[in-house]
């Protein structure tokens, strides 16, 4: 039977992407958002992935279905800018149970359940491994995906279970056509393009592969 690869925020452009490439190569995909919209051939859930209880019962549901999943992708995530100074509470809480709060229970469940030779790839960001100005409570998020992913590594390695991430940083989306100058966009990836390193992360050809974070800039 083919692998179950779960696939935590498959809605966006990227999301979608990673979808693609691994029900593409015939992994038996479960996308999971806060709405199960959508057809294709592919499991579609609901849940608050900010929600630890809801992430538990969605993994219950999956495994008593017969649908353990094998590989993970936590791809979701959110943006909003500003500095420390400009800061306040409700959006470092917005942007911290978003972008780290999401990949820690989903982490968390998969830790508890993932078969020997399972894996786990974590969606971080350029900016949690350079700071700059105007995104702080973004990039701080970030850098904690980034240091869960190495934490987790370290954890799950006598369990053969694998957990690295990929740091994307502008990406070739419709949203980011309408915002950005031509001269960001020409450094922009594809989506596609990132979704395939994702997808070798979890494969046996990755078996060797663990606690690396791999940047997915682009060239040029």
């Amino acid at each position: 039977m083919a692998d179950v690869a779960l696939v935590c925020g498959g809605g966006g452009a990227l999301g979608g992407a990673i979808v693609e490439a691994l029900a593409g190569r015939g992994d038996r995909v479960v996308v999971v958002d806060r709405a199960a919209d959508g057809g294709g051939d592919v499991r579609r859930e609901a849940a608050d992935l900010t929600s630890a209880d809801e992430v538990t019962a969605l993994w219950d549901k999956l495994q008593a279905d017969g649908w353990l999943p094998r590989w993970v992708v936590n791809a979701v995530g959110g943006f909003r800018g500003g500095s420390v100074a400009e800061s306040d509470p409700e959006s470092l809480r917005f942007l911290t149970d978003l972008n780290l709060g999401t990949a820690w229970w989903s982490s968390r469940e998969a830790a508890r359940r993932l078969p020997e030779g399972g894996a786990i790839v974590n969606v971080g960001s350029r900016a949690g491994v350079e700071g700059s100005a105007g995104a702080a409570a973004y990039a701080v998020s970030k850098a904690a995906v980034i240091r869960l992913t190495e934490v987790l590594a370290a954890d799950l390695s006598e369990r053969r279970v694998r957990v690295n991430a990929v740091l994307p940083s502008t990406i070739d989306t419709p949203a980011n056509r309408a915002s950005l100058s031509a001269e960001a966009l020409r450094k922009a990836v594809p989506p596609a393009e990132i979704a395939s390193v994702i997808a070798f992360l979890l494969s046996d050809a990755a078996a060797a592969v663990t606690g690396a974070i791999v940047p997915v800039y682009g060239v040029g």
